[in-house]
């Protein structure tokens, strides 16, 4: 090697090595945090019909001393932390759905409604701008399905200004639930926290006015959606059956609350469950359901999407949720 090469090679090296300091004094701040989740919109098909998830959101809370009545609060502990919860804390997932049979649009439950979103800074009552978002004009909903009456569920029915969220919407309700919370004896003698879920009731429906129909066990709401009675939670509490040939969708409103407590634990009796053992009767009978016909289970309370399959684990049941799908 001459000279003048290996002089050049030295050169070469040096510079390279003192690249680092020659660079401009130019500032290289990281991107802003975005501090904002995404929309919470998810579809996938039944046959031919099309399951719109759309979150309400979520609500997270201290771990309540009774939030089962028959399990200690350090069993419930432990239960949240197995499945890798916060095990101080208890969080309420919120997913309504919105159902397109090809010929109805069809939502099944409607969410916290719009004070829940001003009162939570915006962590439920998030249904009617993640419908925007998924593309869906409430005043284009056909029918609003209800499950039950409990505020959660109903409250998203009005809009902020008191009037028909969904405007042209057909409301179908379980009779026996209508039956339960419009009867006066039942509202008068009922426990001082359920007071005010009665007074709730008859505020929600009061505005709708002739929008409401009530519905008999087992009807076929719309083509392809058929109700199911599944009481316990509340009386005439109802799931609803989605089936588009021989594919099956079991939409189960409130039959479990948190899956990592409730399905895992069958036998466990949730503070807000109206009646207990009716409750788990219920709730073991669909669960031994879902895993025989290997069907996917669409669950309220589940975390977002809330779709799962259902597979037997001792005594109790462990839900698969089902794959993330890029294009229907």
């Amino acid at each position: 090697m001459t000279d003048v090469t290996r002089r050049a090679a030295i050169g070469a090296t040096a510079a390279l090595a003192a690249a680092p300091l020659l660079r401009p004094s130019v500032a290289e701040a990281a991107a802003p945090a975005t501090a904002k989740q995404v929309p919470g919109v998810y579809r996938y098909k039944v046959g031919d019909i099309e399951v719109t998830v759309v979150t309400d959101g979520t609500r997270t809370v201290p771990l309540p001393d009774a939030l089962v009545k028959n399990a200690t609060k350090d069993q419930v502990s432990a239960a949240l932390q197995a499945a890798f919860f916060d095990k101080d804390k208890f969080s309420f997932f919120f997913n309504p759905i919105v159902v397109n049979t090809g010929s109805k649009l069809v939502a099944i439950d409607a969410g916290n409604g719009a004070a829940a979103f001003e009162q939570s800074k915006g962590s439920v009552g998030q249904h009617q701008s993640n419908l925007t978002a998924a593309g869906i004009d409430p005043k284009t909903i056909d029918v609003v399905a209800i499950s039950h009456f409990h505020p959660d569920h109903i409250n998203g029915l009005l809009g902020a200004d008191g009037k028909p969220a969904f405007a042209n919407a057909e409301i179908v309700v379980p009779a026996a639930e209508w039956a339960f919370w419009m009867d006066e004896g039942n509202a008068s003698r009922a426990a001082d926290t359920l007071k005010p879920a009665f007074a709730n009731v008859r505020r929600v429906f009061g505005a709708l006015g002739n929008k409401v129909t009530q519905h008999e066990p087992n009807k076929e709401i719309v083509p392809g959606i058929k109700t199911l009675p599944t009481p316990g939670h509340t009386p005439g509490h109802t799931s609803h059956l989605i089936t588009s040939g021989s594919h099956s969708v079991m939409v189960q409103g409130d039959v479990t609350n948190l899956p990592a407590l409730f399905a895992r634990n069958p036998g466990w009796h949730a503070m807000f469950d109206m009646d207990g053992a009716k409750a788990e009767e219920t709730r073991r009978k669909l669960y031994d359901q879902l895993v025989a016909d290997r069907m996917v289970v669409q669950g309220y309370h589940y975390t977002f999407p809330a779709a799962a399959h259902i597979e037997k684990d001792g005594d109790g049941y462990r839900p698969v949720p089902i794959p993330w799908q890029p294009v229907l």
